[in-house]
């Protein structure tokens, strides 16, 4: 099987920014884009991206899983990284037009379409390393993917990293690739060195993200996780899992956290923590590894209430359960 996100639908929408205007959306050709040599994006990274899902329900409808959360948080990226402006409509109707051209392609749960809106600067300016792109494009991918966890439902290890940082902290609430590549080094190194699976970074004993996921403890009926500043990504799923967590009636404490209290609540025998994004939606971590020695989390293996709240979340997602939140956009 493929992996995932490396299969993707022959066309999508694009509009680019010119002359202080956007061009109408139109579908094109997803095989290649042109680009100068002098782009703004390749030399001075002006580039941002979003992830969400479009889910095949058993009435044959589909439907796209808060997008209206996803496009907001592109713009907020956008104008942090000083690239044109756009209509949150335009990006969304760009979005809903795709989908709908490829709709017979959406898979059944556990599958789902994919969706990658991009934005990079495409001005061929490389004296502008102190000023923004005055041209941009905007575009939107699908990827039809499988079960996320079709290999098994293994339980995360965890390198606890305090001397590093996943990105620059005023740029942590942006999802730019600039971001994801900084991680990559002490991911791999984490790898070879400790057998880990990703780097949770926590700068001076803050608990803050790994390279590419929110990162959620759960202690009982009580939900801990950082509270949102600009240092760590400001993630869908995991806003959609602690509401889910408070319907429920868990507790939801966001808020500091230490590694020493992180180690300190990891060994009580009901203890669990999982790592929350669109691809996984909860990934369950079972081993936190600090200063050479091994900790487990609760019994190490997942835990039952990380399976009831990706559950709970998956059947708002396949329209198994009422969508009470207006989650849900039906195209």
């Amino acid at each position: 099987m493929a992996a995932f996100g490396s299969v993707f639908m022959p066309q999508m929408t694009l509009a680019a920014f010119e002359n202080s205007n956007w061009s109408t959306p139109e579908l094109v050709s997803s095989d290649a884009i042109q680009l100068h040599p002098g782009a703004h994006v390749l030399h001075y990274a002006s580039t941002c991206f979003e992830g969400l899902k479009a889910f095949r329900h058993d009435d044959g409808s589909i439907n796209i899983f808060r997008m209206d959360r996803n496009v907001k948080r592109m713009q907020q990226s956008s104008e942090l990284l000083s690239l044109p402006a756009f209509d949150e409509s335009m990006l969304e109707h760009m979005i809903i037009d795709v989908v709908k051209h490829f709709s017979g392609e959406v898979p059944a749960p556990p599958g789902s379409m994919y969706i990658r809106p991009t934005h990079i600067g495409t001005e061929a300016a490389i004296g502008k390393a102190a000023s923004p792109t005055h041209s941009s494009m905007l575009y939107v991918l699908l990827s039809p993917v499988g079960d996320y966890f079709s290999g098994g439902d293994k339980a995360l290890r965890l390198l606890l990293e305090e001397d590093g940082s996943r990105c620059a902290a005023h740029m942590g609430m942006v999802k730019s690739g600039g971001n994801y590549a900084s991680a990559l080094q002490p991911i791999l190194k984490a790898r070879a060195s400790v057998n880990a699976d990703q780097v949770l970074f926590c700068p001076n004993g803050d608990v803050q993200e790994t390279g590419a996921a929110n990162f959620l403890l759960i202690d009982g009926n009580e939900i801990i996780t950082k509270a949102l500043d600009t240092s760590f990504l400001h993630g869908v799923t995991r806003d959609s899992i602690l509401t889910i967590a408070k319907d429920l009636g868990m507790t939801v404490s966001e808020r500091e956290l230490s590694v020493e209290e992180l180690l300190e609540r990891a060994a009580k025998p009901n203890c669990e923590a999982a790592l929350s994004g669109t691809a996984a939606v909860l990934a369950p971590v079972g081993t936190l590894i600090h200063d050479g020695q091994e900790f487990s989390v609760g019994n190490g293996n997942t835990g039952e209430t990380t399976l009831k709240l990706r559950k709970a979340l998956n059947d708002i997602q396949w329209g198994k359960t009422e969508d009470t939140h207006g989650w849900l956009t039906k195209i």
